[in-house]
């Protein structure tokens, strides 16, 4: 096969985490010692052109990384991103979930008084919330939860660590 160095190089970059060798020479119709050439093939050309990225060994697994060299700027060019604080309105929407998971939309509207869709959206984005089924009412509304990078980025291990509230039911609004 020509190119299969990089034919190789494009599979792991798409795959992002690491994948087993077998299973690589497998998928492309390989012996075990042709795929290993052409991952040595791979890493030589990687390193002689002075290349962003590297190929890692893991065990039986090989992936894709940045070479530790560019890791300042790479980490530089995420840290705006990474650090960039929650609005008050997308914290109140998730501590909503947090406190009343599994709980929908219409759940947290009722709550704050005011539409959640940009909150919502922006709690997928970051991976915080996540779907997790839909309450068997009229419309069938989403119901979301939070996830483990929920937990991580907030340094708890689990929702029994979340500080105690006292949650109410939200009051009907009064006839005029």
């Amino acid at each position: 096969m020509e190119n299969l160095g990089a034919i190789v190089e494009a599979i792991l970059f798409v795959a992002g985490d690491p994948v087993r060798v077998e299973d690589l020479a497998h998928a492309m119709n390989l012996t075990a010692s042709e795929m290993q050439e052409a991952l040595e093939q791979l890493s030589d050309h990687l390193t002689l052109e002075g290349r962003g990225i590297q190929l890692n060994r893991s065990g039986e697994s090989v992936f894709l990384s940045i070479r530790p060299a560019f890791a300042p700027q790479v980490e530089a060019f995420l840290q705006p991103l990474q650090k960039r604080p929650l609005s008050q309105a997308v914290l109140e929407t998730l501590s909503i979930i947090a406190y009343r998971q599994p709980c929908t939309r219409g759940d947290i509207e009722a709550i704050r008084g005011v539409k959640c869709d940009y909150s919502v959206q922006s709690l997928l984005n970051k991976g915080f919330i996540e779907e997790c089924g839909q309450r068997e009412s009229l419309g069938r509304p989403t119901l979301y939860r939070t996830t483990d990078a929920f937990l991580k980025h907030f340094g708890i291990e689990t929702l029994e660590d979340l500080p105690s509230i006292e949650l109410r039911e939200p009051e009907a609004e009064l006839p005029i």
